[in-house]
């Protein structure tokens, strides 16, 4: 039995045993620090999608994960609608903006293609510190969690953990269904050889698109999740530092697996927080370090690097 076969079986159990620890992880573990790891899990599987899955590489990532909290914090804060409307309507805003992002990028390939969302998120950025409702620098400080339904009050971190998790445990699926489905196997064909696929009469740019809008649309509700959990919608947020970032959790873990932009996540996340106390502004330096060696030692990524050990041990 190959590796593929032996994990595609085991990945079942795998994730029984990961969601198992995730009910039970904020009584062992600081929550805040592991909602801030879920959401940006769920960024990174979002940007996979794209990246791993469609061979597409943006680096504007940033712009749909800030727009969507930018939105989210007004909606709850100013408009006072409850938390899942308010994470509902950044989602929905990231998605309308992957679409107008993803019509004008997907005309070009390669390395034009992913300049062109650099170009696009810092157009982002530049609204972001100008537009007044947004906070500029200081970030949109102040947002309530409010009551999850208007029941649950969400300023329990405990609450807060298991609304956070639910929503990664959704959009891990919604991520896992589309790469299993006849649509995943195209945006498979259409990132080995799209000249083929455009042979075989799949209309590629169309694929594209959607692609880019579920990718979009994910990372937003990541964005306006972290908005929620943290209280502040951050500047940083749409910088492209975090487009930066996403790229390096995602490599790091393991490019077009499914589960490593979670263990590269958890990985930059952890060493951010652990270093930050120590090392202050070097951190930017060190994690640089970190990715190179990496990348260097371990191509294929952390998980890639497992998937292969399992192929070479020969392990039914």
């Amino acid at each position: 039995m190959n590796s593929t076969t032996y994990l595609e079986n085991k990945l079942p159990l795998l994730l029984g045993v990961l969601f198992v620890i995730g009910l039970i992880a904020p009584f062992a573990v600081y929550p805040t620090f592991l909602m801030k790891i879920l959401c940006y899990a769920l960024f990174a599987c979002a940007f996979n999608l794209l990246l791993g899955f469609a061979g597409l590489l943006s680096f504007g990532h940033a712009a749909f994960l800030g727009t969507a909290g930018y939105v989210c914090g007004m909606m709850v804060r100013d408009v006072g609608v409850t938390p899942e409307v308010g994470i509902l309507a950044g989602t929905v805003a990231a998605g309308l903006l992957g679409w107008l992002f993803g019509s004008l990028a997907i005309k070009r390939t390669g390395i034009y293609f992913a300049m062109i969302t650099l170009a696009l998120a810092q157009m982002v950025f530049f609204l972001a510190i100008q537009i007044k409702e947004t906070g500029g620098e200081d970030g949109l400080q102040g947002v309530p969690r409010g009551h999850l339904f208007g029941l649950l009050d969400l300023s329990d971190n405990i609450a807060m953990y298991y609304l956070v998790f639910a929503i990664f445990c959704f959009g891990f699926f919604v991520i896992y269904r589309t790469i299993h489905s006849p649509f995943g196997q195209i945006l498979k064909a259409i990132r080995e050889n799209e000249p083929r696929a455009i042979s075989l009469g799949y209309d590629v740019a169309k694929f594209k698109l959607i692609a880019f809008i579920i990718s979009a649309a994910l990372a937003g509700m990541a964005g306006a999740t972290k908005t929620l959990v943290f209280q502040l919608a951050s500047l940083s947020d749409v910088h492209w530092h975090a487009s930066g970032e996403v790229v390096l959790m995602t490599l790091l873990g393991g490019l077009g697996t499914i589960l490593g932009p979670i263990v590269g996540a958890a990985t930059i996340v952890a060493l951010q927080t652990q270093l930050a106390d120590s090392v202050g502004s070097w951190v930017t330096v060190i994690m640089g370090g970190i990715f190179v060696i990496c990348v260097l030692s371990f191509r294929r990524g952390i998980v890639g690097e497992l998937q292969a050990l399992i192929k070479r041990s020969g392990v039914n």
